[in-house]
């Protein structure tokens, strides 16, 4: 997002922040009902216009998507949405996707008060692992002429009862509303945010053997050093690599694996 966008979905994130301090707020149903928020507006195109309409004033759209929550969501989660159209947006789809990361922001702070944020962390980084080793996994998952029924039974066959609600919850949506972005794209805008509870960034750390626990502290530490922020290891192991260590971070890769020399040495080799 750019712009009156980013600073709209900073102020609505602030907000959320500020009503899930409040104790008495059931952060899960809101991540629930900010996502059926989400499919409402991902269907009615006109609706999402006219809220995003700069030529009207912010408290009539605020009235209006009032009106059409009442009885349907819960107090805050019409507060909130209702703070969100007050706001200007650079464009319609940007006050979606505001809406849906604040329903995915909603699902961590709910771990994160539960003290089950790791948890949350670990599953969605493990469940990534698992369908990025499955071919037929990950195309049952991403079939686009697959019923979103059938996939959200299939994830809950894969994990009800073997991870947290709001796990399942997170990988539903996704599977079942992906919104353009990859399996991949959506598990690790989901890690992005559980970081930023934390205050953290995410490495994916790749290597032929498990690493020890001095090991990674010492990898963590250099890497919140080169960052100036806490670093959450993320750990694959895969033989192919041969040795060392790749690390990926956002867009930033840090290869020292045996592999990669190798291959930029044939590639020296054939050049």
């Amino acid at each position: 997002m750019i712009g009156a966008s980013r600073e709209a979905l900073a102020a609505g994130r602030e907000n959320l922040d500020s009503l899930t301090d409040n104790t008495s707020v059931d952060t899960a149903k809101l991540a629930e009902e900010l996502s059926a928020v989400t499919a409402l507006l991902d269907r009615e195109v006109s609706l999402r216009r006219v809220l995003t309409d700069p030529s009207r004033s912010g408290q009539d759209k605020a009235s209006l998507v009032t009106s059409l929550l009442a009885g349907q969501v819960s107090g805050e989660t019409a507060d909130l949405v209702a703070g969100l159209v007050r706001a200007r947006w650079s464009g319609a789809r940007d006050l979606v996707d505001a809406i849906e990361q604040l329903s995915a922001y909603a699902e961590v702070i709910a771990a994160d008060k539960a003290g089950r944020l790791d948890d949350l962390e670990d599953e969605l980084f493990r469940f990534g692992r698992i369908v990025g080793g499955s071919h037929e996994l990950r195309a049952a998952l991403t079939e686009p002429k697959a019923s979103g029924t059938a996939k959200a039974e299939l994830v809950t066959k894969l994990l009800g009862g073997r991870a947290l609600a709001g796990t399942v919850r997170l990988v539903t949506s996704l599977v079942t509303n992906p919104r353009g972005r990859s399996l991949e794209q959506g598990l690790e805008s989901y890690a992005r945010l559980a970081a930023d509870r934390r205050d953290r960034v995410v490495a994916l750390v790749t290597t032929a053997v498990p690493l020890s626990d001095g090991q990674k502290q010492r990898l963590s530490g250099a890497l919140a050093k080169l960052y100036g922020r806490a670093v959450l290891l993320n750990i694959d192991v895969d033989p192919e690599v041969v040795g060392g260590v790749r690390v990926s971070i956002g867009d930033e890769i840090i290869d020292g694996t045996v592999s990669s020399r190798l291959e930029g040495a044939r590639q020296a080799l054939e050049g």
